[in-house]
């Protein structure tokens, strides 16, 4: 089991999340958020080529293209002329997706455990892999963090990573991975609702369409279908 739960840390946290802290020092961010949404294509290509462990329906495809649309409007299509410039920040960037896309879909593998015990066993495993990895890098002791910092470090170890990653797992059970990794397209328009609130932006009719966009798509790959009752045949 605990090697279940080492490659999971590895493809949800430990080789993502490494790999966009490096590209993020040249990546632009709008580009960034656009290529960091991209896992539910991967999820949905995956599942139709490879695994095949859930129906890939047409909805779903829609919800796929309708999201990283909305996507694209929000941030702005001017985000794709940095394109190439900086390849392989990029590249990196687009395998972490691809590293999240494999991890919904392995997630699978803890079907009828309680997501608590994957959660904690994915973070304790990704811990026991960064920590030497950080110690040897970064040199720990010789850093000076405010308190607002450790204060903010505490808000993303304990909301941002641990009781969501409770949630991601409850989800995969629920969802399928598809609709779970739709979650992507949502980082977005949370980013443009806290700017409202707390930084009095506004919205123009372009970002007003891609939200649109967003709920649509997510709403066509999580909201389940109706199934028709199978009406017995007479006599």
């Amino acid at each position: 089991m605990w090697r279940h739960f080492i490659f999971q840390a590895c493809l949800n946290s430990v080789i993502p999340f490494t790999m966009i802290a490096w590209a993020e020092q040249s990546v632009d961010a709008g580009l960034a958020t656009i290529l960091n949404s991209t896992s539910p294509i991967f999820t949905f290509l995956l599942t139709v080529f490879l695994t095949q462990h859930e129906p890939a329906t047409p909805r779903k495809l829609f919800g796929v293209v309708a999201g990283i649309t909305g996507i694209c409007l929000i941030v702005g299509f001017e985000a794709f002329n940095g394109l190439g410039h900086e390849f392989w920040p990029q590249l990196a960037i687009v395998a972490a997706t691809v590293c999240y896309a494999g991890a919904a879909i392995f997630g699978r593998g803890f079907k009828g455990l309680d997501p608590l015990m994957p959660a904690a066993g994915s973070l304790i495993c990704g811990a026991l892999i960064l920590i030497p990895v950080s110690v040897l890098v970064d040199h720990p002791w010789k850093l000076a963090p405010s308190p607002q910092s450790i204060l903010a470090l505490i808000g993303l170890a304990v909301f941002s990573t641990a009781l969501a990653f409770v949630i991601y797992f409850r989800l995969i059970q629920t969802l399928g991975s598809v609709g779970t990794t739709a979650q992507a397209y949502l980082r977005v328009p949370i980013g443009v609702a806290i700017g409202i609130l707390f930084l009095g932006e506004t919205l123009t009719a372009t970002i007003w369409m891609g939200l649109l966009c967003v709920i649509i798509g997510v709403a066509a790959m999580t909201i389940p279908s109706r199934i028709k009752p199978v009406l017995s045949p007479k006599g």
